[in-house]
């Protein structure tokens, strides 16, 4: 009797260097087709070239075109260079794809600066070329990557925290040292030093925590330049003011810009929502191998808002 092939099945292998994989991840990678998430935690740069080959050489130059791997965690810098690493640790015919979104910042990032080139190209006719950018609650994975994104779009970036100017500043350099730009570090720590910093600001990208508020009604009459403002915080209070979740190009109130508009998290959401799910699909759907990082990222974030425009 002839054995009847049996089909393979899709296998993501989702590395993480935290103690637990995201339940996001997982949720987004089974709903564009993988039939199989495996998680494992506590993967390091010392045992990622180890568990990539275990991933490849198991199912051969067929079942590779089946399998890929995702890399999370929270470090971004970190992720950057596993993704690098595994594409390494891999030779032909044993490769396979791989798509690195620590924390959901690479394609939360590309989301909120597509967004922002949008409402520029829109209502300025401008890009973020030449443009000041001021980052608040700059030094979490988002922000990390969104100052990366402007900076290699041609803006003046300044990386802020509210609390640290040691940790500013270290975000910056490692930032512009890795990935040879310039970004600065800065300390906003008062109302007073928010507004000295927002008197010749064009962008606002707030990306602190949840529920934090970086910029008041009362700091809005301080941006004279102001363009566009965008915040990835979905949680009471906003946080800008005067920018709702919902809001995409929507004039800000109270702004000294009088053209300011603002681009709110739900808005920055869908498309963060939508190049995961594609890059995803991408990686199922390639003729060859793909390892998709933030660039990638942006260059689908990019498509999707120019389709919807």
């Amino acid at each position: 009797m002839q054995a009847q092939s049996v089909e393979r099945p899709t296998i993501l292998h989702l590395f993480t260097p935290g103690k637990q994989a995201s339940p996001f991840d997982v949720n987004m990678a089974v709903d564009a087709g993988f039939q199989v998430v495996v998680p494992y935690a506590h993967v390091e740069m010392d045992n990622l070239a180890a568990l990539t080959q275990d991933a490849i050489f198991s199912r051969g130059p067929k079942g590779a075109k089946k399998t890929g791997i995702f890399i999370g965690g929270r470090d971004v810098v970190v992720a950057d260079d596993m993704l690098k690493l595994a594409e390494k640790s891999m030779f032909p015919p044993f490769v396979v794809s791989v798509f690195a979104d620590p924390s959901g910042s690479y394609t939360t990032a590309a989301g909120m600066i597509a967004c922002v080139e949008r409402q520029l190209l829109k209502a300025n006719g401008t890009s973020l070329d030449g443009k000041r950018v001021l980052i608040l609650g700059g030094t979490g994975a988002v922000g990390r990557i969104a100052a990366v994104l402007c900076a290699q779009s041609g803006a003046e970036v300044r990386l802020c925290s509210h609390s640290d100017a040691k940790r500013a500043k270290a975000a910056a350099e490692l930032l512009s040292k890795r990935f040879e730009l310039v970004i600065d570090g800065l300390l906003i720590d008062s109302a007073a030093t928010l507004r000295r910093a927002l008197a010749d600001t064009d962008v606002v990208l707030a990306t602190a925590a949840a529920g934090v508020q970086v910029m008041a009604t009362e700091d809005l009459a301080a941006a004279p330049r102001l363009l566009v403002a965008a915040d990835v915080n979905a949680v009471p209070p906003a946080g800008i003011a005067g920018v709702d979740v919902k809001h995409d190009g929507v004039p800000i109130e109270g702004s000294g810009g009088k053209r300011a508009v603002g681009i709110g998290a739900l808005a920055i959401g869908d498309v963060k929502y939508q190049v995961q799910h594609r890059l995803f699909v991408r990686m199922l759907e390639a003729g060859k191998p793909v390892f998709l990082g933030f660039p990638e990222a942006l260059a689908m974030a990019r498509e999707l808002v120019a389709d919807a425009a």
